[in-house]
């Protein structure tokens, strides 16, 4: 019988992220140094520093969509204003979400990160397919398309240049956004 592990999985993507917010980067070293644990717990757990890294990813993702369906089950301005709103209380996490795609994680590990990562956007896609027919009815060809655009692409583009910046999203663009997602959805 092993011993027990002193340090779980979260231990170490919380410590990527800290390095990350601190350092703008992320070594196994650094991950050690701050839980005190040997570089060689760390590749136990993640092969390597990149997938770690993606491990982290996916746990942000996970994350921010169980906000999203929350505020999507509210109000649609809500989900709409939920992308700013995570991105300014969660801002390392954010930034980290800029590190990768899904389809890249998944032409890269497509057997490590498992069949979880090929069905990441499922529940949101699902939401949003839904709240579409229920808003404009089954016959409206661009109702998906609509909804998308105002809870999803709309509030993305607004805060990416703010991210990419290293900063959180300007409060200003909450009602840009809420602005612009009501003219889409009408």
């Amino acid at each position: 019988m092993g011993r027990p592990a002193k340090f779980t999985e979260d231990d170490f993507l919380d410590a990527a992220l800290e390095e990350l917010a601190e350092h703008g980067t992320v070594s196994i070293a650094a991950i050690a140094g701050r839980l005190g644990a040997p570089n060689g717990s760390v590749y136990h757990r993640f092969s390597s520093r990149d997938r770690l890294l993606a491990t982290m990813w996916i746990r942000s993702i996970r994350r921010f969509q169980h906000g999203f369906l929350a505020a999507l089950a509210r109000d649609p301005i809500d989900a709409a204003l939920h992308s700013l709103r995570w991105s300014r209380e969660n801002p390392t996490e954010a930034r980290a979400l800029l590190l990768y795609r899904r389809e890249d994680l998944i032409a890269r590990w497509p057997d490590e990160l498992g069949p979880g990562l090929e069905s990441l956007n499922t529940a949101v896609q699902s939401a949003l397919a839904t709240y579409a027919v229920t808003r404009y009815g089954p016959d409206d060809p661009d109702a998906e398309r609509r909804v998308v655009l105002a809870l999803v692409d709309i509030p993305r583009a607004a805060l990416l240049r703010d991210l990419r910046a290293g900063s959180p999203p300007a409060p200003s663009l909450d009602e840009m956004v809420t602005a612009a997602a009501t003219a889409v959805l009408g």
